[in-house]
């Protein structure tokens, strides 16, 4: 039976905390659903329906890739989707390695991967209206130790993999 699953980056307690704070303030500037704690993560590649997860777990095992910290700095708003988001102005380069390695590993291995551009991000919220002005907020760092495989189902995400970076 066909899984729906991706790979991401799952926050840390203080991290989501954070992010979480931060999609209050993207609320009451622009309503919409709350993406729910437990779900928050920055996807690196979605792979969609799989019939068997076990060789992605494969894959991931020989990814080798450094350890990173992600300013968050700022959050935007797209209207062709009415997604609210947290994000880096500055994508740090381990992190562009990391998502480049993991797309070449399962490309060469037969995964078929969206050709649009990686423009990491945390959805905070959906069906939300353009709002006036964004929030601020004081940047705050996300360090990142691990990248994950996670499996969909019913909105539901639950972790199947973890693969510590160096």
């Amino acid at each position: 039976m066909p899984e729906r699953v991706f790979f991401a980056l799952w926050p840390d307690g203080a991290t989501r905390s954070r992010l979480e704070s931060l999609a209050k303030d993207l609320h009451r500037a622009c309503g919409g659903r709350i993406t729910r704690s437990e779900s928050i993560h920055l996807t690196l590649a979605f792979l969609g329906d799989v019939e068997d997860s076990k060789p992605l777990c494969g894959i991931a095992s020989e990814i080798s890739a450094n350890s990173f910290e992600i300013k968050i700095d700022q959050a935007g708003y797209w209207k062709h989707n009415r997604i609210a988001w947290a994000g880096a102005s500055e994508i740090p380069s381990a992190l562009s390695e990391l998502e480049r390695s993991l797309r070449t590993a399962l490309e060469a291995s037969g995964y078929p991967l969206e050709k649009r551009a990686f423009l990491p991000h945390v959805t905070l919220l959906r069906r939300g209206f353009l709002p006036k002005t964004l929030p601020d907020f004081e940047p705050f760092p996300w360090k990142v130790s691990a990248f994950c495989l996670v499996r969909s189902s019913d909105g539901n995400y639950e972790i199947i993999g973890k693969w510590p970076l160096i």
